[in-house]
């Protein structure tokens, strides 16, 4: 199923947020950031969440704060990692503070709000609706070669239950690759297209969701989203434009209607 993100109205706390409202029946406030609503300058305006891409960091700080108000979570609680295109997964139940590194993120908390940051890569959401668990994952062309979902869905019992949203990213008319990624590829029906020379042309959707069926999630169970990002308009692109910021696709394991009844920050 394919799903055309649409930004949600109101704002929360003034912050322009793109929801993924078919997460709410499963107990999970989930919603994509754009580049609208934060304080970042040139050419990272304006709700930048990196801090490794040559922002100045206080305004960072300020649009993940922003972030992690509209999750109503304390700023602390809004949990990012240092991705390196990798498989390694980030189980947060026994966190408390600190550093991570991976591309993945999986808790079964309530009091946490997991953000994984992109411009360009796969971000991806899972939710297992008979359990509390919940993950986020970023999914660039290593990451997937390296494993980044079948090491995600290995924290889940039952992968035929998991519902998994496949946030934007670049199409394959703007990912121009070469023949030393293209191989990683050849086996998967539809993910590379003829382009000039030896050039081709990567489907990051069509791998992604090979990978998910590889892995035992069924097809009515993922559910695409657009925009792509491809002219880095409304998501920041880093193939458009760079240097340039990166946006957030966030979960927490608590419907956004609950948080704002419990009355949590």
């Amino acid at each position: 199923m394919s799903v055309a993100l649409t930004l949600a109205t109101p704002s929360r706390d003034g912050l322009p947020r793109f929801e993924l409202d078919a997460m709410r029946e499963f107990g999970v406030d989930a919603f994509v950031t754009g580049r609208g609503g934060g304080v970042s300058t040139a050419p990272y305006e304006h709700l930048n969440l990196a801090l490794h891409v040559g922002d100045d960091p206080r305004l960072v700080a300020e649009n993940r704060r922003r972030v992690a108000a509209a999750a109503r979570v304390a700023p602390s609680h809004l949990v990012t990692s240092h991705q390196v295109h990798g498989a390694t997964v980030n189980d947060l139940d026994h966190w408390r503070a600190g550093p991570l590194e991976g591309d993945a993120l999986v808790t079964t908390r309530d009091d946490v709000a997991l953000c994984v940051l992109v411009a360009d890569c796969v971000p991806l959401l899972f939710v297992d609706p008979t359990d509390a668990r919940v993950a986020v994952a970023h999914a660039g062309w290593r990451g997937l070669v390296a494993g980044v979902i079948p090491a995600t869905l290995a924290h889940f019992a039952r992968a035929n239950e998991v519902r998994v949203v496949v946030g934007p990213h670049i199409s394959s008319a703007r990912y121009q690759i070469g023949p030393e990624v293209a191989r990683h590829f050849s086996d998967v029906d539809g993910a590379c297209h003829e382009d000039q020379g030896d050039r081709q042309r990567l489907d990051l959707g069509v791998v992604t969701r090979h990978q998910l069926r590889r892995g035992g999630v069924l097809d009515e169970h993922v559910t695409s989203c657009t925009p792509y990002t491809d002219d880095g308009g409304v998501f920041f692109s880093d193939r458009a434009q760079r240097p340039c910021g990166r946006f957030g696709l966030v979960a927490r394991r608590a419907t956004y209607d609950a948080t704002r009844r419990e009355g949590t920050p």
